[in-house]
């Protein structure tokens, strides 16, 4: 996909004011799907089944069968919606959206019109620097998700150019609420980054309530970016396009900047505006035209018959809201108060994802230093190397336990890397693999002693250089003894004895 002439960013902003409008896909982890009893996929139990085996009548759409209210998808739409300041509707209904697509098997979904579970929220979103933004949430709406179309033979993965699709229809009936922020104005040089953050605030809440497992790259978080420019000062809004289904939080920046340039270059050229979806390329930056988007009379909307409204009551809606967590921008100030970090180190902690980590390893006793340096480094370096998620290599406990055993001595960071390596193998825990590896830092001062004074006996050059009281060359002597020790020694200690062994030395 080659990139469309842009605008410079700062240019643009001159000429015409952004607005931005996000919409959030959530995939619940409940254990059954929305409407029918067969297994939930983004549930982590059922990922990666083969395709169409977590299938029912109801997700095929098979003449006769009737879809059913998942009770505990209600219960963490409830949660969601309170968790992000919306009122939670006395009475809602489902509706059918008509649209013809392969992978919607009954030739509509099932989602919410009208009457949305949740509406008129507010959240507070906090962007790199320190800077606040409230969104503006208009609904939270439930809804089933469509199965998922595999096109074979081409070159991009793209309907275009493909010799066949395949459908599977595990993914159709996942319970899903979408969350629809109203226009967001004011963000100026700042939508790019605000969407970002937004989208990483949604995900922070759906794990701090435990109702998805929030996994971008699965597809159990995705986005659909609305972008429009205006005239500067003129009040009615431009056309939009609607960038779908952008899956990674810098994706998510890129494309909002991306289509602020490109519709930037083309209004000022006199040009007009399509109202359609737009796809984003990882590989090339830019987003390129999809379809002319639908507004919501080209649905057909009407009142789902086969479901009753769901009719939530005061008690549970009190009892869910009393189990809400921490709002994640308050967590976020209190956390990096506590933690000591600055502005830089806690936003290294921010933007890897890891948060949520860092603060489970701090929780079990690891100090926020070394939590973070073992989250952010050492198993960054190990996920990207194995193209593997970084929260999956280990857990908060291992970690916590690995800076125990570094901070107690017994390891280096050296050795500790290698303990680490073994958790992510499966070995077991770092105590375990320390012992089953012998890893363990030598402490004895009379062995490392005898490899100490062999080392200087071999240097007398080394020797005399120290004696003289140069005494960084006392280098070549430690690493002598940390190759004979295999690094199972603390180096600092080799330091102190080799310094006292060399004037010892008649």
């Amino acid at each position: 996909m080659a990139r469309a002439e842009l605008m410079d960013f700062d240019q643009a902003l001159e000429l015409f004011e952004p607005v931005i409008g996000l919409e959030v896909h959530v995939e619940l982890n409940t254990t059954t799907k929305m409407f029918s009893s067969a297994p939930n996929p983004a549930n982590s139990e059922f990922h990666g089944a083969e395709p169409n085996t977590l299938v029912s009548p109801v997700c095929l759409g098979l003449p006769g069968s009737l879809p059913v209210v998942n009770g505990d998808a209600v219960r963490k739409s409830i949660s969601l919606g309170l968790a992000l300041g919306c009122s939670i509707a006395p009475s809602s209904r489902f509706a059918r959206k008509n649209y013809f697509y392969p992978d919607l098997a009954k030739n509509y979904q099932i989602s919410q019109y009208d009457e949305p579970i949740a509406f008129d929220g507010e959240l507070e979103v906090e962007i790199e620097g320190g800077k606040t933004f409230m969104i503006p949430i208009e609904r939270a709406h439930m809804e089933e998700d469509a199965g998922k179309l595999t096109h074979v033979g081409g070159a991009t993965g793209r309907i275009q150019g493909a010799e066949y699709s395949l459908v599977d229809y595990n993914r159709a009936g996942v319970p899903l609420v979408e969350i629809v922020t109203r226009p967001i104005f004011g963000a100026e040089a700042d939508a790019p980054a605000l969407a970002k953050a937004y989208v990483a605030t949604i995900r922070d809440i759906a794990l701090a309530l435990g109702i998805s497992e929030a996994r971008m790259e699965r597809g159990n978080l995705r986005c659909d970016a609305n972008v429009s420019l205006r005239p500067r000062g003129h009040e009615k809004l431009g056309t939009r396009t609607e960038t779908k289904n952008v899956n990674s939080f810098r994706s998510i920046e890129r494309a909002v900047r991306y289509e602020i340039q490109r519709q930037a270059a083309i209004l000022a050229n006199g040009g007009t505006i399509t109202q359609e979806t737009r796809h984003w390329h990882e590989d090339t930056g830019a987003t390129s035209a999809g379809r002319p988007k639908s507004d919501a009379d080209d649905y057909r909307y009407f009142p789902e018959p086969d479901l009753v409204p769901v009719v939530p009551s005061a008690e549970l809606i009190d009892e869910l809201r009393a189990a809400l967590p921490e709002p994640p921008a308050a967590r976020r100030r209190r956390l990096k108060g506590e933690w000591g970090f600055t502005d830089l180190e806690f936003q290294d902690v921010a933007n890897s994802g890891l948060l949520n980590e860092v603060a489970e390893t701090v929780a079990a006793g690891a100090s926020p230093a070394s939590a973070r340096k073992w989250w952010t480094g050492e198993l960054t370096r190990l996920a990207n190397a194995s193209e593997r998620d970084v929260a999956e290599l280990a857990t908060p406990a291992q970690v916590a336990e690995l800076a125990a055993l570094v901070d107690a001595g017994t390891l280096t960071d050296r050795l500790a890397r290698q303990v680490l390596e073994g958790v992510v193998a499966g070995e077991g825990s770092p105590q375990e693999i320390v012992d089953a590896r012998g890893l363990a830092v030598v402490s004895d001062d009379g062995a490392l002693i005898a490899a100490i004074d062999q080392a200087l006996a071999s240097q007398p050059d080394v020797l005399a250089k120290i004696r003289d009281g140069k005494v960084q060359a006392a280098g070549a002597v430690i690493g002598a003894v940390m190759k004979a020790m295999q690094g199972k020694a603390d180096a600092a200690r080799v330091r102190e004895l080799v310094l006292e062994r060399a004037a010892a030395v008649q």
